[in-house]
């Protein structure tokens, strides 16, 4: 019974040491945030086009969350994967588009190629990845180099510190662009009619009805 007791604290100790690290990965982030987000926040309000966020593996679903968030708040957004786009979604992105491409390594192929060929069409594209340096950030429009505890991706490998870091300066371009589009919650909560965000909507309109 001991030894189970221990090892379970030990499992305790090692899941709280993670989160601990994330934590602090994303206190850091603040201090990251400059005058580019809200050039880019900019960019996203005055362009005529859209905006698509693409990234493959775990940059691809932290690039589908953002897309989603900031269409929830006023900026048409949609996700791209990269190699789909490589394959004929080239289609979708237009001169007026600005892109999103996420990657921390910035050395996915299929990233740097959708970037080449989205920047040869005359869209606008953003890099999010780990650093200045990367081929990912040199080939766009302008980069984000955002830095991650590195105690926060176990075995130097699962990207899970860097994943949160990206997503909450997502959420900050979020909501600059919309103080920037001058939305409402009330807005937002006319985008979303289903779930329990849906049912706080009805019951905001009935309390003005």
């Amino acid at each position: 019974m001991s030894e189970q007791t221990d090892d379970t604290q030990r499992l305790l100790s090692l899941a709280r040491e993670l989160v601990n690290a994330e934590s602090a990965g994303i206190a850091a982030l603040a201090a990251q945030i400059d005058v580019r987000l809200v050039d880019v926040a900019r960019r996203m309000v005055s362009s005529e086009g859209k905006v698509l966020v693409g990234g493959v593996g775990t940059s691809g679903e932290t690039a589908r969350r953002m897309a989603h968030l900031l269409s929830v708040t006023g900026t048409p957004s949609l996700f791209i994967h990269p190699a789909d786009a490589l394959h004929g979604g080239l289609g979708a992105v237009e001169p007026e588009d600005v892109v999103i491409a996420i990657s921390k390594g910035g050395k996915s192929e299929e990233v740097n190629e959708f970037v080449r060929r989205s920047r040869e069409i005359g869209a606008f594209v953003v890099a999010i990845t780990g650093a200045a340096t990367t081929y990912l950030a040199r080939i766009s429009s302008i980069a984000i180099a955002l830095d991650a505890n590195a105690v926060a991706e176990p075995g130097g490998i699962a990207a899970m510190g860097s994943t949160l870091v990206v997503s909450a300066w997502g959420d900050a371009l979020a909501l600059v662009a919309m103080q920037l589009r001058g939305e409402d919650w009330s807005k937002v909560l006319s985008r979303h009619p289903g779930g329990a965000v849906g049912r706080r909507g009805f019951e905001h309109r009935d309390s003005n009805t």
